[in-house]
């Protein structure tokens, strides 16, 4: 499931404002996107990656 990511606040010297995050970050949990699997197959601007998690828990995106 694709969530927006919350509000984050700034503070100024006389008030503090909430900032709405970028509409361009996302934060996605590995688990969503590998489903269980080790390695799934990310498709980007036509070339394709492979997106692998290691026994260490690490990841590993190679072209």
């Amino acid at each position: 499931m694709l969530t927006q990511p919350a509000l984050r606040t700034t503070s100024s010297s006389t008030s503090i404002l909430p900032v709405a995050a970028s509409p361009a970050h996302m934060q996605l949990d590995s688990a969503e996107l590998l489903q269980g699997q080790k390695a799934v197959t990310i498709v980007h601007n036509g070339s394709t990656y492979r997106l692998q998690a290691t026994k260490l828990g690490k990841l590993i995106l190679t072209k």
